[in-house]
């Protein structure tokens, strides 16, 4: 059994609500009237992903998003331990706060590349730093695959996940040619 826990926020009154998904064989079992079907629990191959982000909510909430998308995500607080778990579960993607009290995002982003196991792993850097010079460090200089600045919307978040991601098939099918 693969439990799916979502957290999210209900409409007009802020609070939030939680969500208990429990996959069995061929069925779901689904809480709080929220509906979906056996393909929200199923991760489609190349779609594992790790945030690694101080704050818990801020993970929920990304969690909670990805997964609807078809995403498996998986929650690291802070700098530390989100590398660790990037070092062991090798994912496909990683979206990287950059304030952290612990290890800052861009320590976290220039271990991964030295690192020939993780180097090759594409990074989106998720960070309320929203100045056009943080972008263009990111970008240009640090050449992270994409920069989103909080608070970004639902669709924002899909969109870039999608593109790097496909981005990533497509030159892996080129090098594999």
């Amino acid at each position: 059994m693969r439990i799916i826990y979502e957290r999210g926020v209900s409409g007009k009154d802020k609070y939030p609500r939680f969500a208990m998904l429990y996959c069995r064989n061929d069925f779901v079992v689904n809480f709080i009237g929220l509906s979906t079907s056996l393909e929200a629990c199923v991760t489609e191959p190349g779609n594992r992903l790790v945030y690694i982000e101080d704050e818990e909510e801020m993970i929920d909430l990304v969690r909670l998003i990805l997964n609807r998308g078809g995403f498996e995500v998986q929650g690291a607080i802070g700098g530390r331990i989100g590398l660790e778990i990037v070092r062991r579960e090798l994912p496909d993607l990683v979206l990287l706060d950059l304030m952290m009290p612990d290890m800052d995002g861009w320590d976290v982003y220039q271990q991964m590349k030295s690192e020939e196991s993780t180097r090759d792993i594409p990074v989106i850097v998720v960070s309320a730093k929203s100045q056009n010079i943080d972008k263009v460090l990111g970008l240009h200089i640090a050449k992270v695959e994409d920069y989103i600045s909080k608070p970004f919307s639902p669709q924002e978040l899909l969109d870039s996940v999608k593109k790097v991601l496909e981005k990533r098939q497509t030159l892996g099918k080129d090098s594999q040619s």
